[in-house]
């Protein structure tokens, strides 16, 4: 088994400058998935495609044009496993070295975390220092991971995507708002967004902020706004995915999904975070749903949350395995190498199809992995950000992930270096 990389560094890029990743999936995968002829935003239109389709359009981002009664004529038809119906000693082989007892941890793996730990040391001075830059450098910085203020900025880069075989989720900036009028600006924000994607043919679909449609305010005003989008989402069968945010929210959040998915709203899926040690219980009980897993940016309490990389990657694995094996379609988003080699050997136990899960990344971070996944058959959905926040959203998410920051920063020294 592979070891598990110490994970993306302001260090560890800047010692590598322009040097490219030279990632290949291909030759871990085992067999490169067929590729699905509806990658493209105008596939299965009609409905067309036979019953892997229909399965398929039930449960996930992806087919979103298909026919919407066919799609839940096949929401019952998967052939997934159960939960449990793979030992759980399994877990054993998933893990990365030093995950299984502490007690056994390698001197490898120690001198590994000295390394992580003053790589984070240098993240956080870079954080403390973002105040002080000014706002046009902080926009200089952030341009490649947000598409820009405006609706004709995301779907410029929305097309963009789609023309290099990628899928998109779109997000409106706008989270802990204080006044209802502001949740209701961004819902009309994202029922617009809806209306472009449809006339522009484009194969994108939302993700939502709880937060940002007024969560903090009122749970059933931000219920009301949710379901203003999910209106506009749905003739055109495109996804809505409800964002996780922090832990303050995340009963919440878990609440708003089940509700909507009682209500017969087949095209929404929530967010797990595997940092957060509930995770794994969680993946358990959404069998058959549609989740989005990614390790987590917000800081919290210990007791709640895992600190130590090595632990939030066996979280990880376990979520994905429950996510799986619950008959769920899988949104894997992960920009760690180690990650997608484990979610590959997953999909390749279990023999899932291309149609059955996805990879999803931020814009502009790793595209070389991302490229990569695409070239080999697996679907990949980019998370593509715009609006007017996009200077306070640059400084709280660097802000709550100084290894963010780090990256930003050895990305930019990156370019800025000479090539040799």
């Amino acid at each position: 088994m592979s070891r598990a990389p110490t994970g993306v560094s302001f260090a560890s890029l800047a010692l590598n400058g322009r040097r490219r990743l030279r990632v290949s999936v291909r030759r871990r995968s085992g067999r490169p998935a067929s590729r699905d002829p509806g990658v493209r935003g105008e596939a299965g239109r009609d409905g067309a495609g036979g019953s892997a389709r229909a399965v398929r359009d039930a449960h996930s981002e992806h087919g979103r044009r298909a026919d919407g009664g066919g799609a839940q004529a096949g929401a019952g038809e998967r052939g997934c496993r159960p939960a449990g119906d793979r030992a759980s000693g399994r877990h054993a082989r998933s893990l990365p070295r030093g995950g299984r007892a502490r007690e056994r941890r390698s001197p490898g793996l120690h001198a590994r975390t000295l390394v992580s730990r003053a790589v984070a040391l240098l993240d956080r001075a870079i954080v403390r220092l973002l105040p002080a830059v000014p706002r046009p450098l902080v926009q200089k910085l952030s341009a490649r991971y947000i598409a820009g203020p405006s609706l004709a900025d995301a779907r410029r880069v929305v097309a963009e995507l789609n023309a290099q075989g990628k899928l998109a989720t779109v997000d409106v900036l706008g989270e802990e708002i204080t006044q209802a009028s502001e949740a209701e600006a961004i819902a009309d924000e994202y029922v617009a967004a809806l209306d472009a994607f449809e006339r522009d043919g484009l194969d994108a679909n939302v993700s939502v902020k709880p937060t940002g449609l007024g969560l903090k305010l009122d749970y059933d005003l931000c219920k009301r706004n949710i379901e203003r989008v999910i209106a506009a989402a749905e003739p055109t069968n495109r996804f809505v995915r409800i964002d996780m945010e922090d832990s303050s929210t995340t009963d919440d959040t878990l609440r708003l999904f089940r509700e909507l998915r009682d209500e017969g709203h087949a095209r929404v899926g929530p967010v797990l975070q595997a940092s957060l040690r509930r995770t794994v219980a969680d993946a358990e009980s959404l069998a058959g749903a549609s989740v989005r897993l990614c390790k987590g940016i917000y800081v919290e309490p210990e007791p709640i949350q895992f600190r130590d990389d090595e632990a939030v990657r066996v979280s990880f694995v376990r979520a994905l395995e429950a996510l799986l094996d619950g008959g769920c379609y899988a949104a894997i988003a992960t920009h760690d190498e180690w990650l997608v080699e484990q979610a590959l050997r997953l999909v390749r136990e279990r023999e899932l199809g291309p149609e059955q899960y996805e990879f999803q990344m931020l814009l502009g971070v790793r595209p070389e992995l991302g490229d990569s996944l695409v070239q080999d058959g697996h679907r990949l959905r980019i998370y593509v950000p715009y609006g007017s926040k996009w200077y306070e959203y640059s400084l709280r998410r660097l802000q709550e992930n100084p290894k963010v920051a780090g990256y930003i920063a050895a990305d930019t020294l990156g370019r800025l270096l000479p090539r040799r």
